[in-house]
């Protein structure tokens, strides 16, 4: 069953004032093209402030700046994002963490769990397992020989943690993560590969949040490391021996290859590849398909790839594009002609 909140209540959780009616109740998070008035709404996006006119929320929470009346009621913040985040929190709906160990669980004698562990059906805990107080490990997980779990961390459903792992206090790690798997490690004998066993580990800082089917190599030798705080979207590869900077995010599709080091506070974008053995400094902005072969040593916004374009254009790009080495050679031609000197 849904709660309903005054907007009283949300402004004293969000730290925002109220225009309208204070005792005013809603009870889901909506947008504003589809909210009604039992929902409130935010807008944090000028994009969309045409919208106001004909939204049917019961409450929008916005920038101070952006209310111009035409919103019913208004929750007014100096950051709406934020408003939004902490209201979507407070109306979460998704279903309540399991409270037991399920009967079909396998859990070894020689595993240690904690106080209100909760186990869902068919998950696996190995030896040497310690498992802190108030940890969720979701149906079909598998925890291997000597992991640790920190207190108040979740695993969805089918998420496996290899042996050695150590997941620190309050994470949540989605659907079909690996956590542990080896890394690429290999060498060669007479045209040949011959694996190299990877020896370290992985270790997660606290609070950190890794996406559905993503995947964190073990360490060949040192361990791989997730700094407290990093959030960590679905489908990422990270390769061994990366150390990954506190408060880092990286999107969706990114791939880090090994023994790469990235700062702090960095932001990742979707699809991006970082070469190996490199080093990125703290606060490091990459966009979507940055292809990064060299060390960053500066904070900044860097960008590579190719943004869209209509076909037309991309192909006279690309004609023009493998013409490039040609026209070099005329332009030194004539600067030869001319007895132009490089600048």
């Amino acid at each position: 069953m849904m709660k309903s909140v005054t907007l009283a209540d949300l402004a004293s959780h969000i730290g925002a004032s109220v225009r309208g009616d204070a005792s005013y109740q809603v009870n889901r998070l909506a947008t504003l093209a589809s909210a009604t008035a039992e929902q409130v709404s935010f807008l944090a996006n000028e994009k969309y402030r045409s919208q106001l006119a004909d939204t049917g929320a019961g409450a929008v929470i916005m920038h101070p700046d952006a209310d111009d009346g035409r919103a019913r009621n208004a929750l007014l913040t100096t950051n709406p994002y934020l408003g939004y985040a902490k209201v979507a929190q407070l109306l979460d709906t998704s279903p309540k963490r399991a409270q037991d160990i399920h009967p079909t669980a396998v859990i070894s004698a020689q595993a240690n769990l904690g106080k209100n562990v909760a186990v869902g059906a068919h998950a696996v805990i190995e030896s040497g397992a310690h498992i802190a107080d108030n940890v969720v490990i979701g149906a079909q997980c598998f925890v291997g020989e000597n992991v640790e779990i920190g207190e108040g961390s979740r695993l969805f459903p089918q998420v496996t943690l290899y042996h050695n792992v150590v997941l620190g206090k309050g994470c949540t790690v989605h659907s079909s993560s690996t956590i542990g798997a080896d890394g690429f490690g290999w060498a060669t004998e007479n045209g040949k590969w011959v694996k190299i066993p990877q020896l370290g580990r992985v270790i997660v800082g606290d609070n950190v949040d890794i996406g559905a089917n993503s995947s964190i190599d073990r360490g060949a030798l040192d361990d791989t490391i997730i700094g407290s705080g990093c959030i960590i979207d679905n489908l990422v590869q990270i390769g061994h021996n990366v150390v990954l900077g506190e408060g880092t995010a990286i999107a969706g599709q990114a791939g880090i290859a090994g023994s790469t080091r990235i700062g702090k506070n960095c932001l990742i974008g979707g699809q991006a590849g970082l070469g190996g053995h490199i080093e990125i400094a703290d606060n490091v902005q990459l966009h979507g398909q940055a292809m990064v072969t060299k060390s960053i040593d500066k904070a900044g916004v860097y960008a590579s790839g190719n943004p869209v374009a209509p076909q037309g254009e991309w192909a006279k790009t690309g004609v023009r594009y493998r013409q490039l080495p040609d026209l070099f050679k005329r332009v030194k031609a004539l600067e030869t002609k001319l007895n132009i000197k490089d600048q």
